[in-house]
This record gives structure tokens, C-alpha cells and sequence, in this order.
């Protein structure tokens, strides 16, 4: 959903940079959680994208098990003090079993983001 908002993106090129960084590792990183990042030249901004899969996903995490909560966070070069920020925070938030779990039971997207806000102002 990103690309169509941001044409200035491109599809591939993301795709391209998520994938290898990847194969460095898996960013899934265990209880149902993976953070996917990358930087991509030229973004400006980092950009965040939450997303929630129900069923789950398979996603090689080091658990072994599939992926239901998904932060993604791309970053510019030149924001890289920001984007290692970014990762420590979310890798922070998103540690607290009960937060998982209420973003899991979250009925739509108005209540995840009063979850993950509520969430990070206590931080």
C-alpha cells in the first residue's frame, strides 16, 4: 500500500532492499513479531508501516514460528542515527506480551494506532 501513496518509491527497488536485508538475516524476530527495515536513499523521511496478520505468516523468524504483527521501518541514508533509534524503540515496544496481545484483539485500524500511541507515550 505504500508505493501508491508515495510515488516517488519504487515497488521494486523496496522489494529489492527488504529482500537483502533479509538475507542477512530474518527480521523476524520470534514471538509472532518481525520488524522489517532497510534503507533506501533519497526517502527523506523514515517511514513506519504497522501491519497485523491474524492467521500468521511464515517468515523463517528465529522461533520457527509464523509472523502476526509486523513493524516496517525504512529509513534515508542520511537519517541513520534516526532509523537505529527507530528500530531500538520499536524493538522496546513491541516486547510487552500484553501490548501484542491487545494489538492482536484490536478490532480495526482506529484501535491499533490508539494501542501503539497510548503504548509509546509511556515509553
Amino acid at each position: 500500500m505504500l508505493c501508491p501513496l508515495r510515488n516517488d518509491i519504487d515497488r521494486d527497488t523496496l522489494l529489492n532492499v527488504l529482500l537483502e536485508r533479509e538475507r542477512l538475516g530474518s527480521t523476524g524476530i520470534g514471538d509472532g513479531l518481525a520488524i522489517p527495515h532497510a534503507l533506501v536513499d533519497g526517502l527523506g523521511d523514515p517511514i513506519i508501516i504497522f501491519g497485523r496478520s491474524r492467521a500468521g505468516i511464515p517468515f523463517e523468524s528465529l522461533d520457527g514460528m509464523p509472523v502476526h504483527l509486523f513493524m516496517l521501518i525504512i529509513a534515508d541514508s542520511a537519517f541513520l542515527d534516526v532509523y537505529l533509534k527507530l528500530l531500538a524503540r520499536i524493538s522496546r515496544l513491541l516486547k510487552d506480551n500484553s501490548l501484542r496481545k491487545r494489538l492482536m484483539e484490536a478490532s480495526d485500524e482506529a484501535a491499533l494506532m490508539d494501542i501503539l500511541v497510548e503504548r509509546d507515550n509511556r515509553l
